[in-house]
């Protein structure tokens, strides 16, 4: 994926331009293998297609646009420093720090600056605001918004230990009658100028007369036009121009690229906006497309399945329904048939003479019936195992002395194999007193 810089006109030129799109911008487009494929002026009209295929876009502000500041900035998290800069830079400021967008070095590139000095760079918020909408109407996912003065390349003294002398680069931008020129003064300082001049002088005069009004001693390079060399060599090497050491060159994309890529400075940080890298979601449309067609046909699934079962069990309450009316006629509340069809069932069983499983003869007829069998008669002398019986609630409570394990275990399996179930019962204070066990036998049916 390649990357698209923008170098954006002022917002003075902007301002009176009838559509912002139709303004025209310098653009370059570089590679994944860091070559220009592309590079000239168009409007951002014209620049949608390439925006939108662009992986970054990266705008170079007008230096005009961006005021820089050296300030003294204590040791604070990201979160705090941000809280606090509108009150650190409030003083140096025309304007309300609310409607500006104002943003710190990072803590790497003022690392070596003395006093904790760090570079602060504010800008009106309304108009970024407005720059970075359109860029993301556009197309564009992942924006960075860089001051122009920081891109142009600075080049320390001859000794390279002072950040704060060397010479100085100016770029100059022409347009109809403006001319915007950005200027890089030391490693951490640039402005940017709306320059005019009398229809009697030429822009090439005035852009060294400003120039040598500005820096009057540092030898400084200016980068113009290639078409324009001509035209400002002869200003710069005028006997008369009071600094001798103005050297013209060709403005190169090459020049502004590397400068970029070594700004951290970026202003979108200090917006409410999602700037930095975010999740591409066309590129996983299709994924996404065939998780929501599986995800709709499991839930298309699930509901066909439950809308079946659900059909399944009308029909059958439904069919049990029809049986116990059939069978008992003058019923006329059916709450669940099994149930009343079971206690039908019981009751005539009674009514007939035959007892109902968990009866408390056919429980102690069973149980007794197993006891002899695996607990045969002991001697006249033994005393008896079983000290009580009590039947509640449908369940034989038998209180006994202890016996061996395996003894009840055959009980158990004994019962069992009859249609009972024997489970430990809850001692209670006598029975604790007089060490016997509860066992609770019931009906398994």
């Amino acid at each position: 994926m390649s990357t698209l810089y923008i170098r954006l006109p002022s917002k003075a030129r902007a301002d009176s331009a009838p559509d912002l799109l139709a303004l025209p911008c310098p653009f370059a487009l570089r590679s994944d293998n860091k070559a220009i494929e592309r590079q000239g002026i168009a409007t951002l009209s014209e620049l949608s297609t390439t925006v939108a295929a662009s992986k970054n876009v990266v705008l170079i502000l007008a230096a005009s646009d961006v005021t820089l500041l050296r300030l003294q900035v204590p040791p604070l998290s990201s979160a705090r420093l941000k809280a606090a800069l509108p009150n650190l830079a409030e003083e140096h400021l025309i304007a309300d720090p609310s409607d500006c967008v104002i943003v710190a070095s990072s803590l790497t590139s003022a690392s070596n600056a003395p006093g904790g000095l760090r570079t602060i760079a504010v800008m009106n918020r309304t108009w970024l605001d407005t720059l970075t909408k359109l860029l993301v109407s556009l197309g564009a996912s992942h924006i960075a918004a860089l001051p122009a003065q920081l891109c142009l390349p600075y080049q320390p003294d001859q000794a390279g230990q002072s950040d704060q002398s060397g010479s100085v680069i100016a770029a100059v931008s022409e347009r109809d009658n403006d001319i915007d020129m950005t200027i890089r003064l030391s490693a951490h300082e640039g402005i940017g100028l709306a320059i005019t001049h009398d229809q009697d002088e030429s822009a090439a005069s005035a852009v060294i007369r400003t120039l040598c009004a500005l820096v009057p001693e540092a030898p400084v390079t200016l980068l113009v036009p290639q078409s324009e060399i001509a035209a400002y060599q002869e200003p710069a090497s005028d006997t008369g121009t009071a600094n001798k050491h103005i050297s013209v060159s060709a403005d190169n994309w090459s020049l502004w690229i590397k400068g970029a890529d070594g700004i951290t400075l970026d202003l979108l940080a200090g917006m409410n906006l999602g700037a930095g890298p975010k999740l591409d979601w066309y590129l996983w449309r299709w994924p996404l497309a065939l998780a929501a067609t599986v995800l709709l046909v499991n839930i298309a699934g699930l509901n066909i399945g439950w809308s079946k079962m659900k059909s399944e069990s009308n029909s059958l309450r439904v069919t049990m329904s029809q049986i116990y009316k059939s069978a008992y006629p003058k019923e006329s509340v059916i709450i669940d048939p099994i149930a009343q069809i079971q206690q039908k069932i019981t009751a005539a069983k009674r009514a007939s003479g035959q007892p109902a499983p968990d009866d408390f003869t056919a429980i102690t007829a069973v149980f007794g019936e197993v006891w002899a069998s695996v607990m045969p008669a002991a001697g006249k002398t033994a005393p008896p195992a079983i000290t009580s019986l009590e039947y509640r609630e449908r369940t034989l409570f038998v209180r006994l002395r202890p016996v061996g394990d395996a003894s009840s275990k055959k009980i158990k399996e004994a019962l069992e194999n009859r249609g009972f179930s024997l489970a430990p019962g809850t001692s209670d204070a006598t029975s604790a007193q007089s060490g016997t066990v509860v066992w609770q036998i019931r009906s398994a049916k």
